[in-house]
């Protein structure tokens, strides 16, 4: 028997997540000015921050220690110049997403599953993201066009699993957000749905106690992959947020991307792990960067992320073990190297 569902009230006053991500920082100038830093040290990327802005949440600044240009969360928020060197094989795409995009909003790469780009924006700007050329404007739909995307999971029976990604589908609000579940829900062969966001994490504020029992009430099987990198990272908010999710019956994991001078350390790695099963969410995937413009610079080569995988096996239990893994264009699965 399903779950009764949840009808979703909303004031017209913005709920205080909304306001915060309403009031991000993307003037370069002022990040430095809050966080005491010397423009010198670390010039700006001019081009990379036109083609890419930084956005970031006025709270997860709170994370970064003043001062500390290495400090590993601005090393992923910061538009460096190093974004705008060119480096061989580095593409706008990657992994050939146009190739999979049937119709706007939706990516069909897997048997089984389909990728809803729920929302066309993040409350945060990583600067490794795969999809930071991705034409949002063009898979953006309304609720009108929605239904084109709702055809082509309701016509193939193979589908069991949606994913909600983005952007970051957190980024809508509760009625949003519970006009697409409720869509999902009534394809009856379609049994998980799987949300990816980085919002548990850079604005945890936004799961709030109605959101969290809409996500509760659905039919569907609900699984939740949070985006963290670093032990930093992590909160008593973002505790909060996972605590809630987990009380709501939602299935918490947790998928990093090892990055240059960020968390390729095998003690920065199993500190990671730790801290995340010590929040409720299990350290699930661990992805090499994909080869998209202007990341060359994070790049780890292949043998040294399977070094630090060996060590961390050394050392942690396997359910915190993450597995390493790319995501290579055409395959039919994400490609695992340890």
């Amino acid at each position: 028997m399903s779950a009764p569902s949840l009808t979703i009230i909303e004031s017209d006053v913005p709920p205080p997540w909304q306001q915060m991500l309403s009031d991000l920082i993307t003037d370069p100038q002022e990040l430095l000015s809050l966080l005491s830093l010397d423009p010198q040290e670390k010039p700006l990327g001019l081009s990379a921050a036109v083609q890419f802005p930084l956005k970031v949440p006025r709270w997860f600044v709170s994370r970064i220690e003043p001062g500390d240009w290495q400090d590993p969360i601005l090393r992923q928020l910061w538009p460096a110049q190093e974004e705008e060197i060119a480096a061989p094989n580095y593409v706008i795409d990657p992994l050939e997403e146009t190739r999979f995009n049937p119709v706007p909003g939706l990516l069909h790469k897997y048997t089984s599953r389909v990728l809803l780009t729920a929302a066309p924006h993040c409350a945060v700007h990583c600067r490794y993201c795969f999809r930071r050329h991705f034409d949002y404007a063009g898979n953006a739909p309304s609720r009108t066009d929605w239904q084109a995307a709702f055809a082509h999971i309701a016509a193939d029976a193979r589908i069991e699993e949606v994913l909600l990604s983005g952007g970051d589908p957190f980024a809508l609000s509760n009625r949003q957000f519970g006009w697409l579940l409720e869509q999902i829900e009534s394809i009856a062969h379609v049994r998980t749905v799987r949300i990816h966001t980085r919002m548990t994490i850079v604005l945890p504020q936004r799961i709030d106690a109605e959101f969290a029992a809409m996500l509760g009430a659905s039919r569907l099987k609900v699984v939740l992959v949070s985006h963290c990198n670093h032990a930093n990272e992590l909160s008593d908010e973002s505790r909060a947020a996972f605590r809630a999710l987990a009380s709501n019956s939602v299935t918490l994991f947790n998928q990093s991307v090892i990055l240059a001078d960020v968390n390729n350390s095998s003690g920065v790695l199993i500190e990671l792990s730790k801290a995340l099963f010590d929040q409720g969410v299990l350290p699930y995937y661990l992805h090499l960067p994909d080869a998209v413009a202007g990341t060359a610079h994070f790049d780890v080569p292949i043998p040294d992320a399977q070094a630090l995988v060996a060590e961390m096996q050394a050392q942690l239990p396997g359910y915190l073990v993450p597995r390493l893994v790319r995501e290579e264009p055409g395959e039919d699965s994400k490609t695992r190297y340890a």
